[in-house]
């Protein structure tokens, strides 16, 4: 099958989504797909090897294809969802696959005789992530208009009635999409994933730990729960903490080493700072548990399937994560992990408490976890796609 992919990002990016994308389209090429991963160009110089910076072995049949941008973003938006335009309707391929909302809406009012196959991946619903990431990040300035909300919401019913397939990364977003615009066939629940750990990887994993280490993984921003996180260790005083994570160039690193600082927590609380994603897992290797504090919100409740709790699942330790709809998903409360109410510092100290008492629960749950890793391999999130790609065809 030839796959069209686009995402209207520098590429690579450090961020998770490009570790989704580059994760993905290489588990298809590598399952015999020849996917074509159409991207904006890296703004470092010189450029960047996408596989060397995802740590992924070359693979024949993946080509990532940057296009000129401009500089003005306006422009630079123009000319990708033209270039998008052109080679999604003039090329040979079987499947166009993006998670881009605004060119979804535009291929799929392209007229039926040229209208290519499309496969659009949802991460959310845009309207309500678009009133909510002001609230989140404290800017109420950013609130989105009633004409860009209205625009939003046209285009999320154009795109879930008219797509060929339509992906989503929850079944609870699913189920709010299908009760906001109707029942649909061909839809497909396909979580994100992680990479099997490498042999150096899992020996890292097997070290022993005395002292009890909490560790987390990922950005800063106010909605990941970090600073919950920082609150519910300065009421567990017996445990480290272990930030992997934190990018120079945002101000979430500041607000959250301000934080530390404020609690007096700097003598007890790690901070790397942002790390290449091949090497997430061995600066967590210290950790004795995982946490996962996603605060309450649609985003968390609904629209998250974390690549953090994937590589936690591979790294055999107990997790302790916020009780949310998307994170039960995938784990279940004192069978898998230990669930708390998203946003209590007391509930989540209490549970990183329980579990460096506990080193037989710990052992449990880390073994629990690890056994649902096989599930949430790039390799199986390939094959559930493939099946929404076949049926996109089939339609």
């Amino acid at each position: 099958m030839t796959i069209l992919v686009f995402a209207d990002t520098r590429f690579p990016i450090e961020r998770a989504n490009g570790v989704q994308t580059m994760a993905t389209c290489h588990a298809l090429a590598t399952r015999g797909h020849l996917v074509r991963l159409v991207v904006r160009p890296d703004q470092t110089v010189p450029a960047r090897d996408p596989f060397a910076f995802y740590d992924l072995p070359p693979a024949p049949h993946l080509r990532v294809e940057p296009i000129v941008a401009p500089h003005d973003a306006r422009a630079r938006r123009a000319r990708f969802l033209l270039t998008a335009l052109r080679l999604a309707t003039s090329s040979e391929c079987d499947v166009v696959y993006t998670r881009d909302l605004g060119l979804a809406a535009l291929l799929v009012r392209v007229p039926t005789a040229r209208r290519p196959c499309l496969v659009y991946e949802s991460h959310g619903v845009s309207l309500t992530v678009s009133e909510e990431m002001p609230r989140l990040l404290g800017k109420p300035e950013l609130a989105p208009s009633r004409r860009k909300l209205e625009r939003l919401n046209r285009r999320e019913q154009r795109v879930w009635r008219r797509a060929n397939a339509y992906v989503t990364i929850t079944q609870a977003l699913a189920g709010e999409l299908a009760q906001r615009y109707g029942p649909r066939r061909n839809v497909f629940i396909v979580p994100d994933g992680a990479a099997a750990p490498v042999a150096e990887e899992r020996d890292l994993a097997r070290v022993s730990q005395t002292a009890p280490v909490a560790g987390y993984a990922g950005h800063l921003y106010p909605w990941k729960g970090v600073d919950v996180f920082v609150r519910a260790l300065a009421i567990a005083s017996e445990v480290r903490g272990l930030i992997v994570g934190g990018h120079p160039g945002e101000p979430d690193r500041a607000r959250v080493e301000r934080q530390i600082a404020d609690l007096g927590l700097s003598d007890r609380i790690t901070i790397t700072g942002l790390v290449p994603p091949r090497d997430v897992r061995r600066h967590l290797a210290p950790a004795t548990m995982l946490v996962l504090p996603n605060t309450p919100s649609a985003m968390s409740e609904r629209y998250t399937s974390p690549l953090k709790l994937f590589e936690y699942l591979t790294m055999g330790r107990p997790i302790v994560a916020s009780d949310l709809a998307s994170i039960r998903e995938i784990l279940t409360d004192a069978r898998s992990a230990i669930l708390v109410p998203p946003g209590d510092p007391v509930a989540l100290a209490a549970a990183m408490r329980r579990l460096a008492a506990d080193p037989v629960l710990s052992a449990a749950l880390g073994t629990a976890a690890h056994n649902l890793a096989p599930t949430y391999t790039w390799e199986r999130r390939a094959d559930r796609l493939a099946a929404a790609f076949s049926a996109a065809r089939a339609r």
